[in-house]
């Protein structure tokens, strides 16, 4: 039997060689560089219905990275 996801867990991953915190939680997840406020964060409801993609992709754009494999804006 599982147990019963009642509060955040925080975990450190390395990725690329940097450190990143991820924290899991009733409402979704969470991703932020370690040392940093700001993350990727991702509720369980749009990772269900697919829309996380779609929602990695606008904020991507919105934030001047770009989406991967789209040309640079003119």
């Amino acid at each position: 039997m599982a147990t019963k996801l009642e509060k955040a867990v925080k975990r450190e991953v390395n990725i690329e060689g940097e450190p990143y915190m991820v924290v899991i939680s009733p409402e979704g997840l969470k991703l932020t560089q370690k040392g940093k406020r700001k993350g990727l964060e991702l509720s369980w409801k749009d990772l269900l219905s697919g829309e996380a993609g779609l929602a990695a992709a606008l904020r991507a754009s919105v934030e001047g990275g770009g989406a991967a494999g789209a040309p640079p804006p003119a």
